[in-house]
Formats: structure tokens, C-alpha cells, sequence
């Protein structure tokens, strides 16, 4: 089994101007399709529905963030710099390196406490740093000899240099080296040369200057980008991810947790962040230096900044290590993640909902208590959020959380609203359909009469969502306990009778699903056999005078019949020819009012049995079968009649089926109406035909789920 794929989460720089996350971290991947190939990347076996889920979750995530993350060196600055992804010619590129060529000297002979050479320094390592901002410069940088002199300046030059009692701009080259490296690190072909060039010793080294007692903005500063750095040569890199532990980088970014600055709190919660990722044994030594209590404050921060890093490196300690995930829940991290789904920060929304469903992979117990401390209400909302991303995660979540809460799930709407999603990724269609299905098999045994109990004794608007719920999830064997026995028909029919259009629809959803489940119900069908024992001279004595005993007069035309035939086709003839009516002994009978073409094919119907009924003239021949009550006839006409039923003309076609008592298209218009009632109802007149229809719908419901079980049985 693969397990989700973890992956450290950039930091973001929020629309607010107010908003600042941590200056640099690059924390992005190249773009994957989540494809075979892709997905091996991080397992050896495709992974899970889930796992692609958050796997295309993450990697869309990532690459969005990647020049967002470049800040200025001036951290004073709000503004973002503009970032040149244009490749250099041979000439600026000859220029660059003439340029990164005169930097390096500059550090190489200004190892010094010397106030001018300290000043040098700092220059050159800002000049680095802004060059360092193009990526189509890196290489040139690199290639110039840059990582060594810089690496060389992540330490201050020896103080019994200086004859000084304040050292000029102390940390402050630092700094400079540390920010231009984490830049030169955003590629990985460069990472593993910063580190043998010594950075990480250093690096580890400059997190630690905090334990000297003193605080200041460039102490802040100065571990901030050192954090940084750390983030960004470690990342998607599992040697130097190994390396940063065994030089002892864990246990200072823990303590750096927390510090007074949140904006080293955040650099190191980037850090962590990235280190456990894919790295177990950085994982373990994460929580056994105690990180847990801290980062569980962090997540109630009111800080967004402050809780998205934390709860995106609980999020990778829990991932894979189900041992650390029971930690975690130990420590107290339920509630405080359960809070962030209502964070006005939505990375913090997503990744939180992300963690829950981690934690209700956990066990039963772990999804109730899920349930219970009110997850289920805002990961619904967030299904109607216009983050793509936030609704694939609420899904996931929920997807997690259903099915062992079903009555808690339909009570706040949970399946409508997976029902009514729009996800785009195809992992998430498929969880949430797979949740639906799931929650489908609950639907039986003690679950269905608990909430048969509830939909009886609840306020009114749960029990018109469990019935709403029912008719879609229930098996065709329970409607009639459901809709006739336990009125769930009612419920439906009374949100039909709703003011509310929202109402209306999801009843007349639920009423459509419910008529596709039941095996009777179809629009309307091929004539049946007639219910009376017919017949059938053929063909051949269709209007044949060769022993006609009966002529009709037609539009001034005669048509020869046999008696014998008729009476045995209809009880209207039966009438004509056996009672008292004066056509009983007549030769010639005047037939008014129905043309000659519609006569003649109700006559070769009587005859044959069969006859092909075209749009153009179903209606009249209807209104002829009706009456000379061929039912068979009637059948086949309101069959031809009902495939042209429309927005435009349902309404006509209602009154139609109830002028001639037309059964089946009745039906017809029943089921028309309820399937498209979402463009019905932006029609004029719609709230008329749906009054005049519902005592039909009630009838033709309770009729088909009671014939429905009747047949099964």
C-alpha cells in the first residue's frame, strides 16, 4: 500500500499587505500529472484514491508559490521584487559574471572586523543576493565561484581581530551570505555543493545565536535566514535532510518555536516543516525533543502565518507514522485543527481539513470525536468555497468522516452537499462517490431504523433532510417502508409545495432518484397486450367489402368492417352493435368529427393489432382510441406523444393526458416535470402546473413504490 504522499508546504504571500509569511523558503516542485509516472516519484505502487487526491492537492500548490517567495533583501519593504525569468545573452551573461566574479574577491579579501571591510562584505553579499533573484543567473553565480566565499562569511572573522568595542555590523554579512545561498539553493543541482562547501555546520551554528541571552531585530534576522536557508537546501533533498540532523539542526529550531519574533517562529516552523518530510528519523527526533506542546500552541495562534507553518509540520509528522499521528491526537492537537477550518487563512483551512482526515484514518473512535467537536458543519460550508483546492481537501475530509457518522453527516447536510460539489480533480469525484456509495450500504439494518426514528420525531427540517437523503441512498427494498410507511412521501411532496425554489429542487432531485430505483416506473412503454381477448382478421380485411356486414361513412367515404372484428376490439362497439343504440341494425354508420387518415388507422389497429403512430397525427388518433376506449391504441399514442414532450409544451401535454385520460403520458409529464424542474422554474406559470400536479404526483408515487415491493415480493 503507498502511503499520501507528504510534502513540505510553501510558504504564502498573502493578499493582504499586512500578511507576511516567512521571506524566501522555496518549498516548490516541478509540475507532475498525476500519471503513473508521477505518482512513483514518491511510492513504489500507484497510490491510493486519497493519496493522488492530496498528491495533485500538493504539487498544484507548490509551484504557484515559488517567485512569490523571493523577498526583498530590505525587510522593510512590503513590496515584492519583480522577478526576471528571462535567459541572459552572451553578453549580459559575460556581464554577470564579471560582476559575481568582482563580488567574490571583494568577500575573499574582506575576512575582517575592519569597519571598511565589514561594510565591503555586506554590499557584496547583497549585491549576490539581488543577482541571485533571477534564476537564469544562478548558474552564472555558481559558476563565478560564489558559494565558497559566501559560505566562508556565514561566520564572523575572528574577534581577536578586531581592537573594536562594538563590532561593525555584526551578524549583518552573515545574514547577507545566508540569504544569497538559500536563493542559489532554490535549484537542487546546487544543494549538495553549498553543503560539502561546509554551509550546514555554520548554518546550525547561526540558529544558535540566540542562546547568548541577547535579542535584537539583526539577531532575529540573521536565524530567520539562516531557518530559511536551511528550508531550502534541505528540500526534496533526503541526504541533506539527514545531514541538518546529525549536525544538530533539530533541537535549535524546536527552541526557536519559541521565540518572542513570530517571524522566526514561522522560519523555523518552515524549517521543521521540510525536514520532516519523507525523513523518519528526523520525524522521531522532531517529537521526542518535545515539539509537539509548542506547535499545538502555534495552531491557536491568532497569527495566520503563525498556524499555517505549524499545522503544516504536524501534518508531516503525522503522515505515514501512525505512532507519532496517536502522539499528536495525545497532546491535544484535535481541537486546535478543528478550529483552523474556520481560519480566515485558507492554506490553514486546507491543510487542517488535510490533518482530520488523516486523524479519522486513525480509528472509529477518533472520526466520532471528529464528528462530535463540530468538524462535519465547516468542512460542509467549505464545499461552497471558490478555492478549488479547499474543496477537494473538505471532500477528503469528509470522505473520511462519513461514514461511520451517518445520522450526524445528513443531519448538517453533508450528503447534499457532496452531491452538489464541483471538483475538478478526478481523485476527488471519485472519493466523494466512493463516500456516497459507502454511506448507500449503510442504509439498512439498525442505521436505516435510527433514522426512520429520527425523520419521525425530529424538528421538520431534519426530517425533510433525512427523506431527502433516504431517496437517494436508500435500496429499492426499503421505499416502501420509508415513503409509505414511515411518510417519508410526504416530506417530499411538502418541500415540493415549498416557497423556497431550493426546496423544490432538491425535492424534486430525490423524487426523480426515487423513481429510478423503482423497477415499475418508466416513462411510458410499448402498448401492452389489451385487456380483453382480441381478434385480429389481418391485414387483408382492412377496409375489405368481401364479407363486410358493416360500412362507416368517413368524410363522405366508405369503409368496409366486419362486425365480428369490432366486437371483439372495444366495448364501445360492443355497445354499438349489441345494445339498444339505432346503429345495432344500421348498414351505413356516419362516423363524424374524425378525419378519414385518423379512422383508417385506428380501423387497421382493430384489424392487425400494431400500427406505426407518427407525431402528426398521435393526438387525433388518441383522442379516436379514447373514444372507442382502445386502451391498446391509447398506449401506443401517448408512447409517440410523450417523446415530444418540452419546456414549451408539458403544460399543454398535462392537460392533454388528463382530458383523455391518458395514464402513461400523464406519467410522462410527471417525470418530465420533475427532471428538468431546475429550467421549469425560471418558466412563467411553473408554480400553477406544479399545484395542479402534486395530488398526481402523490398518487402516481404511492401507487408505483407500493406496486414496486409488491412485485419484488
Amino acid at each position: 500500500m503507498c502511503a499520501l504522499p507528504e510534502i513540505p508546504l510553501p510558504s504564502v504571500i498573502h493578499s493582504n499587505p499586512n500578511f507576511h509569511f516567512s521571506p524566501f523558503p522555496i518549498s516548490s516542485l516541478s509540475f507532475l500529472s498525476v500519471n503513473q509516472s508521477a505518482n512513483n516519484t514518491y511510492c513504489e505502487n500507484p497510490p491510493l484514491l486519497l493519496s493522488s487526491m492530496e498528491f495533485q492537492r500538493r504539487q498544484s500548490h507548490c509551484l504557484s508559490e515559488r517567485k512569490g517567495q523571493k523577498r526583498k533583501l530590505d525587510e522593510e519593504s512590503q513590496d515584492e521584487p519583480q522577478i526576471s525569468a528571462t535567459p541572459p545573452t552572451a553578453d549580459e551573461r559575460a556581464a554577470v559574471l564579471t560582476e559575481v566574479e568582482n563580488q567574490v574577491n571583494i568577500l575573499e579579501s574582506s575576512f575582517t572586523w575592519k569597519e571598511s571591510d565589514r561594510a565591503a562584505a555586506k554590499r557584496a553579499t547583497h549585491a549576490l543576493a539581488d543577482l541571485a533573484k533571477n534564476e537564469e543567473v544562478v548558474n552564472v553565480i555558481v559558476e563565478g565561484g560564489a558559494i565558497p566565499a559566501l559560505v566562508k562569511h556565514l561566520q564572523a572573522p575572528p574577534v581577536e581581530d578586531c581592537d573594536q568595542k562594538v563590532l561593525p555590523f555584526e551578524h549583518e554579512v552573515e545574514k547577507g551570505s545566508a540569504f544569497a545561498l538559500g536563493l542559489l539553493a532554490v535549484k537542487p543541482e546546487h544543494q549538495q555543493l553549498i553543503v560539502d562547501s561546509g554551509a550546514l555546520t555554520h548554518l546550525v551554528d547561526l540558529l544558535k545565536r540566540h542562546n547568548n541571552g541577547l535579542t535584537s531585530r539583526a539577531i532575529n534576522s540573521l536565524i530567520r535566514r539562516a531557518a530559511d536557508a536551511v528550508t531550502n537546501l534541505a528540500h526534496e533533498n533526503s541526504n541533506i535532510k539527514t545531514r541538518v540532523r546529525m549536525e544538530g539542526g533539530i533541537p535549535p529550531l524546536i527552541h526557536l518555536l519559541e521565540s518572542a519574533d513570530t517571524k522566526v517562529q514561522r522560519a523555523a516552523a518552515g524549517a521543521l516543516r521540510t525536514l520532516a518530510f519523507k525523513n523518519d528519523e528526523n520525524k522521531n527526533q522532531i517529537v521526542e525533543c518535545n515539539a509537539l506542546p509548542t506547535l499545538i500552541l502555534m495552531l491557536r495562534s491568532e497569527d495566520a502565518a503563525i498556524h499555517y507553518e505549524a499545522v503544516g509540520v504536524i501534518g508531516n509528522l503525522v503522515h505515514s507514522s501512525p505512532n507519532i499521528k496517536k502522539e499528536v491526537l495525545f497532546a491535544g492537537a484535535l481541537q486546535p485543527v478543528i478550529g483552523l477550518l474556520g481560519s480566515c487563512c485558507s492554506e490553514s483551512q486546507r491543510e487542517a481539513a488535510l490533518l482530520l482526515g488523516q486523524f479519522a484514518a486513525t480509528d472509529s473512535d477518533c472520526k466520532v470525536h471528529i464528528v462530535q467537536r463540530g468538524a462535519v458543519r465547516p468542512l460542509i460550508e467549505m464545499l461552497s468555497s471558490s478555492d478549488v483546492q479547499l474543496r477537494e481537501m473538505s471532500a477528503f475530509a469528509l470522505g473520511r468522516l462519513a461514514q461511520d457518522n451517518v445520522s450526524d453527516f445528513i443531519r448538517v447536510g453533508g450528503v447534499q452537499r457532496l452531491q452538489e460539489g464541483e471538483f475538478i480533480v478526478q481523485a476527488t469525484k471519485d472519493c466523494v462517490s466512493k463516500t456516497l456509495k459507502r454511506l448507500e450500504e449503510k442504509i439498512h439494518g439498525r442505521v436505516l431504523s435510527h433514522l426512520l426514528y429520527l425523520m419521525r420525531v425530529s424538528e421538520r427540517g431534519f426530517q425533510r433532510r433525512i427523506a431527502l437523503v433516504l431517496a437517494h441512498l436508500c435500496s429499492a427494498d426499503d421505499q416502501r417502508r420509508i415513503f409509505i410507511e414511515h411518510h417519508g412521501l410526504e416530506l417530499l411532496i411538502g418541500l415540493l409545495c415549498s416557497s423556497s425554489t431550493k426546496q423544490q429542487l432538491d425535492s424534486a432531485v430525490a423524487l426523480c432518484k426515487l423513481a429510478n430505483k423503482a423497477s415499475t416506473l418508466s416513462p411510458v412503454d410499448a402498448a401492452p397486450p389489451s385487456p380483453t381477448p382480441q381478434v385480429y382478421l389481418g391485414e387483408k380485411f382492412v377496409n375489405n367489402a368481401t364479407l363486410s356486414d358493416v360500412t362507416f361513412l368517413v368524410e363522405g367515404k366508405r369503409f368496409y368492417a366486419h362486425r365480428i372484428c369490432l366486437l371483439a376490439s372495444s366495448d364501445a362497439f360492443r355497445a354499438m352493435f349489441d345494445g339498444g343504440y339505432r346503429e345495432k341494425d344500421a348498414r351505413d354508420i356516419e362516423i363524424p368529427n374524425i378525419r378519414w387518415e385518423v379512422f383508417e388507422l385506428m380501423m387497421r389497429f382493430i384489424y392487425t393489432g400494431s400500427v406505426d403512430v407518427t407525431p402528426d397525427i398521435a393526438q387525433d388518433l388518441l383522442r379516436a382510441a379514447d373514444q372507442y376506449l382502445l386502451e391498446g391504441l391509447k398506449r401506443l399514442c401517448e408512447y409517440t406523444i410523450a417523446q415530444d414532450i418540452l419546456l414549451e409544451n408539458v403544460s399543454n401535454m398535462y392537460e392533454l393526458s388528463e382530458a383523455f385520460n391518458a395514464i402513461s403520458l400523464r406519467h410522462a409529464c410527471i417525470l418530465f416535470i420533475l427532471k428538468h424542474f431546475d429550467k421549469l422554474s425560471a418558466r412563467p406559470g411553473h408554480s400553477l402546473l406544479i399545484q395542479r400536479t402534486i395530488p398526481e404526483i402523490r398518487n402516481y408515487f404511492v401507487n408505483a413504490l407500493t406496486n414496486a415491493n409488491s412485485h419484488r415480493q
